[in-house]
């Protein structure tokens, strides 16, 4: 006899309200959002360029759509000066204020555990026979021999490939 199916909890369940919680969580749970968030927490209201100074290896396009979503969602506040050139100023509204004690808490959480995170990483590419990433990025003592250009090899060298080919 098969086992019977195993019942979700009901926030698990497919349901068009934690469909929509869904989409909420993927907003503030993204890599960008939470990082404009405690960045926005920090400093209070800023112009689009100095978030983006702020929000390290961030895109203009990418920081554009994450603004634009974070606005949708009631997170943030855009607000546009009629000034040449215009001047626009981001803020995190009263809803987004709510998020900064759970973002906080995450920041200190990874600050708090980066050991712990990067001991378990290594002893898992240990396992796995993963060269880690600090391994990667050591450049070679000796430079890595490269064969000459077809010019600079002995012409000896090209005539005997060449008879190879032929004959």
């Amino acid at each position: 006899m098969g086992k019977a199916p195993l019942k979700k909890p009901p926030e698990l369940e497919h349901t068009p309200g934690n469909c929509h919680a869904r989409e909420i969580l993927a907003r503030v749970g993204d890599k960008w959002s939470v990082y404009v968030i405690h960045v926005l927490n920090d400093a209070g209201t800023l112009r689009f360029n100095e978030l983006r100074s702020r929000v390290t290896g961030i895109s203009q396009r990418m920081l554009t759509v994450t603004l634009r979503g974070m606005e949708r969602d009631g997170l943030v506040t855009r607000t546009v000066y009629p000034e040449v050139p215009p001047r626009v100023e981001y803020r995190l509204t009263e809803l987004g204020s709510t998020l900064r004690q759970l973002v906080r808490g995450l920041v200190e959480w990874s600050g708090a555990h980066l050991r712990e995170v990067d001991a378990a990483r290594a002893a898992y590419d240990a396992r796995n026979q993963r060269p880690t990433k600090s391994a990667l990025l050591v450049r070679p003592a000796q430079p890595v021999a490269r064969p000459a250009p077809p010019a600079a090899r002995p012409a000896a060298l090209r005539q005997a490939r060449r008879s190879l080919v032929v004959g």
